[in-house]
């Protein structure tokens, strides 16, 4: 039975407040459990309400740490994402989940494959970051220029990085859903502005960083350093089923994060799609990766 989108207030173990999205089917026992971008919030997954009502499930999503009203947890590593998860699936009495992680989302949800295998079924992975610092990946090379400055400066450390976005990132605050495409220069080819501009992401995303900022940039300081570190887990000890989409023409995850990912992840299922971006792929492909996770979750139920 579909459920309003709401917003709830859930306590961590540690006793920090965590701003979750919950929508879909409110009867729902497995749950779509959404893992957002950078910068982002638990927002920008609202769009998926009635995919997972109508398939039945209960749609979950946590702005992570120092995003919109979820506080800070310093020093947070890319694993950390897994007691959070735990925590806000407890409390919501659901044991099972499907979970997605899109972009700067993909190792968050990845660290929820490797670290709930019991709970998770399977995953979806789309234009999900690879690892900084491994030997055969470049993270930065094919990558859009801007992203390149950006992660040159993280990996300097939090308070050169801090200095770079009083003046860069001071825009996001109060960026207009027409603003984005523009915003976004040099990171977006000419089907990614599409999808921005034609098909209604712009509104979404810039909706989602708008709320994602209101109180203070924490968030997006701590995920810029938390992908210049060690994840906390290996992907070659996730054992759930995990399908890797990318596309070739994304200049803010290259190409070659999917094919490292597909590289590393044991049985991973490659979803290299040939002519789509960072956003294109989210926008043509929906109802495919939604039918994907449908698919596993119909294998392990059987």
């Amino acid at each position: 039975m579909p459920s309003k989108i709401v917003y709830q207030q859930i306590n961590a173990r540690d006793g920090r407040n965590l701003d979750v999205l919950v929508a879909g089917d409110k009867d729902a026992s497995i749950a779509l459990l959404c893992h957002h971008g950078t910068p982002s919030d638990a927002s920008i997954w609202k769009e998926w309400h009635n995919d997972a009502a109508q398939h039945k499930l209960r749609l979950v999503s946590i702005s992570r740490p120092g995003y919109a009203h979820s506080e800070r947890q310093l020093g947070r590593s890319v694993s950390s994402v897994v007691s959070d998860v735990e925590d806000v699936l407890d409390e919501l009495g659901i044991q099972n989940f499907l979970v997605i992680g899109w972009s700067g989302g993909g190792p968050h949800a990845l660290a929820c494959a490797e670290g709930l295998p019991d709970r998770c079924i399977a995953a979806s992975i789309l234009a999900g970051v690879g690892p900084h610092g491994e030997p055969d990946l470049d993270s930065m090379s094919d990558m859009g220029p801007e992203n390149i400055e950006h992660k040159k400066i993280a990996i300097q450390g939090e308070t050169p990085l801090r200095e770079w976005a009083k003046e860069n990132a001071a825009a996001w605050f109060t960026i207009g859903d027409e603003e984005l495409a523009d915003a976004l220069g040099g990171l977006v080819p000419e089907i990614d502005v599409i999808a921005l501009n034609e098909h209604g992401m712009g509104a979404v995303w810039a909706s989602s960083i708008r709320r994602s900022l209101q109180n203070g940039i924490d968030g997006y300081i701590d995920d810029s350093l938390v992908f210049c570190k060690h994840w906390g887990f290996k992907p070659d000890d996730i054992e759930i089923p995990v399908t890797i989409w990318q596309g070739d023409l994304d200049l803010m995850v290259p190409f070659t994060h999917g094919q490292w990912l597909i590289k590393h992840i044991p049985h991973a299922n490659s979803k290299l799609e040939l002519g789509h971006g960072h956003l294109s792929l989210i926008v043509d492909k929906k109802q495919e990766i939604i039918d994907d996770l449908l698919r596993h979750l119909k294998e392990a139920t059987n």
